[in-house]
């Protein structure tokens, strides 16, 4: 791809997080770029190549990073900056661009609350994405099961539309601060860890970002239950067969407030054997 240069690129291309973004943002508006309506901002691995781009890469640079961050949380207020960041975390092949248009409209009009135009369709698709996100978000912190394993760490698979890990950590380190626990997204191939070990009497312990599982967990966390994991799981699966009310099922109002995508790592929809035979028993 072209290094910086005078040349008047078609396409930007950034390190896929918020500081690669930012970065990125900032060449744009220290080279002039930011009137090239045609001007688009994207992720390598979003990018397809083609004899008719030219393409610009741009590395991450904390300090241009920060000067952009600081520049636009003074237009748009903390609230604007944690939606940029919201829409960022979407992974939607266009987002940069899209996000690139909405600092440019901010930055045109100061005295306009940007944010509130819904007629501008880069507004409104913006708008959209965050609310997509941010029922993801709402969900995850919902669903989420945790796995007590042998090695006494709570751990969690997840594999969610949009990249939303780093927005729910700070809900399960408020409300977990007795456990260690591990959530990880399986799409992406990281995850969150946090050790109450590192915890002191006044302040939580950092989560820390964790890589390097064994296949063989991530295919089947069974295979590290603790007995006691195990026996919770099949009276809860007991349980959920037992109380299930045949009359009152709708299954098209269940999936609506937990859609199906979901069941595959929610312990209550692994059916037991004794959970199975109870539903046969009974007709559910």
């Amino acid at each position: 791809m072209t290094e910086l240069t005078h040349i008047q690129p078609t396409v930007v291309t950034y390190e896929p997080c918020f500081e690669g973004w930012l970065s990125a943002v900032f060449a744009v508006y220290a080279n002039h770029w930011q009137d090239n309506e045609a001007l688009r901002l994207m992720t390598p691995e979003d990018f397809v190549p083609s004899l008719l781009d030219t393409v610009i890469h741009v590395p991450i640079d904390e300090d241009n990073a920060a000067r952009v961050f600081k520049r636009l949380e003074k237009q748009l207020r903390p609230s604007g900056m944690r939606q940029l960041l919201w829409g960022l975390l979407s992974e939607q092949p266009n987002i940069g661009t899209c996000l690139l248009r909405i600092v440019h409209y901010a930055l045109a009009y100061p005295k306009r609350d940007i944010m509130q135009d819904l007629g501008n369709m880069d507004v409104l698709t913006f708008a959209q994405t965050v609310k997509s996100v941010g029922r993801e978000k709402h969900r995850m912190e919902a669903f989420v099961r945790f796995e007590h394993t042998t090695e006494d760490i709570y751990f969690a698979r997840i594999d969610p539309d949009f990249n939303v890990l780093p927005l729910i950590g700070s809900h399960f380190r408020q409300r977990y601060q007795d456990q260690n626990w591990a959530i990880y997204d399986l799409r992406r191939g990281y995850g969150i860890y946090f050790d109450m070990a590192q915890s002191t009497p006044k302040r939580l312990a950092p989560l820390q970002t964790i890589s390097d599982i064994d296949e063989q967990v991530l295919r089947a966390p069974s295979s590290i239950h603790s007995a006691e994991e195990a026996r919770y799981q099949r009276f809860w699966q007991g349980y959920f067969a037992n109380v299930n009310i045949k009359e009152r099922k709708n299954p098209k109002l269940h999936r609506q407030y937990l859609p199906q995508r979901y069941w595959r790592y929610l312990s209550e929809k692994q059916v037991a054997p004794n959970a199975a035979h109870l539903e046969k028993r009974r007709g559910v």
